[in-house]
């Protein structure tokens, strides 16, 4: 799988349920493309792997050393409120209670490609941060980020 490409807009129905756009549908892995796990993400949104992308970042996280006290506060932080998901007959996922509330997601959703998962933010808050980030800034961000250790 190369990753995720794209930005869909969706809505929550009543029960906290969307319709997996088609566009990332193309773009799982056939040999497992129903099942996820759902989490928060670093910023008040929730991040959608696939399982085969989920499943080596769970791998590398317990092998971390749990005399850490550093360690244990990271897992407790990131694994809080990850579930595993699965596509229904319709195509929808099911967002659990807690993980709307921590994003803060009403009705209108914005899923959006980040690499091997998909973010998926409340379509105003989503809204906001582009508002307030300047293309200066962005420029700014991509010369620091993109720029190698080799290049400095």
């Amino acid at each position: 799988m190369m990753g995720f490409l794209g930005e869909f807009e969706a809505t929550l129905d009543s029960k906290g349920r969307f319709l997996l756009p088609v566009g990332f549908k193309k773009q799982l892995p056939e040999e497992d493309n129903t099942r996820f796990v759902i989490n928060r993400g670093f910023e008040k949104c929730l991040s959608l792997y696939p399982m085969k992308s989920w499943e080596p970042i769970f791998d590398e996280i317990s092998k971390l050393n749990d005399f850490d006290p550093k360690v244990r506060e990271f897992r407790r932080y990131f694994l809080n409120g990850a579930t595993i998901m699965e596509l229904d007959s319709a195509g929808r996922i099911l967002i659990p209670k807690n993980l709307q509330e921590h994003a803060g997601l009403d009705k209108d959703i914005v899923l959006v490609s980040a690499v091997n998962k998909i973010e998926i933010w409340d379509k105003s808050k989503y809204q906001q941060f582009f508002e307030t980030f300047s293309p200066e800034a962005f420029s700014n961000l991509a010369a620091s980020v993109m720029t190698k250790s080799s290049d400095q």
